[in-house]
């Protein structure tokens, strides 16, 4: 007899969440956005740039996940979001930063490696940081005007899973994982 609670997963993932003003802030990039493009806004409160994906997880792996991602170090950063761009095979505008910060990107492979350590199954792929703006919008190569940049001060990653009810998706927040200035905290 199998234990049902072994049979149980979570669609899970890792992201970066904005504070409130962040997701204010990005908020009103989405209705001008949505003249030139059409398609739904995403809620302001689901707004969040995905770390790594790593779809259903078995509910009995989910401590092990947080013990993996607790194994992972970086300093706080700022991830500055001053570009809209569109990505047609999957038909969604998102914000993005001109540049990736060096940070994110060690964030990203230390993740990344962690996982695979812990026999974590992922789609690996080239990091390209983003947040969606707009679902089933319609554009096409010409470039997307800019609007005022967003500086979002990273402390944190977390570990979320997708929910679905009769809004659309939604988010619940599983575990936080603080940023740690190694250097103004005093430790070697």
């Amino acid at each position: 007899m199998t234990n049902r609670q072994e049979d149980k997963s979570a669609r899970v993932f890792f992201a970066l969440w904005p504070g409130k003003a962040q997701q204010t802030a990005l908020a009103a990039w989405q209705p001008p956005l949505k003249k030139l493009c059409g398609g739904k806004a995403m809620r302001a409160e689901t707004l969040h740039t995905t770390l790594v994906f790593l779809g259903n997880v078995a509910q009995h792996r989910l401590e092990a996940l947080k013990l993996a991602a607790q194994e992972v170090s970086g300093a706080p950063f700022e991830l500055c979001l001053d570009e809209v761009r569109y990505w047609g095979h999957n038909h969604i505008a998102y914000a993005a930063p001109a540049g990736v910060p060096a940070q994110l990107a060690r964030l990203v492979q230390q993740l990344e490696q962690r996982l695979h350590q812990h026999r974590f199954r992922f789609d690996p792929r080239s990091y390209k940081p983003h947040l969606t703006l707009l679902r089933h919008a319609k554009w096409d190569d010409t470039p997307l005007p800019a609007p005022p940049a967003v500086a979002w001060p990273v402390h944190e990653f977390v570990l979320a899973q997708s929910l679905r009810d009769e809004r659309g998706a939604y988010y619940r927040m599983l575990a936080y994982f603080p940023l740690v200035d190694v250097k103004a905290n005093g430790l070697p």
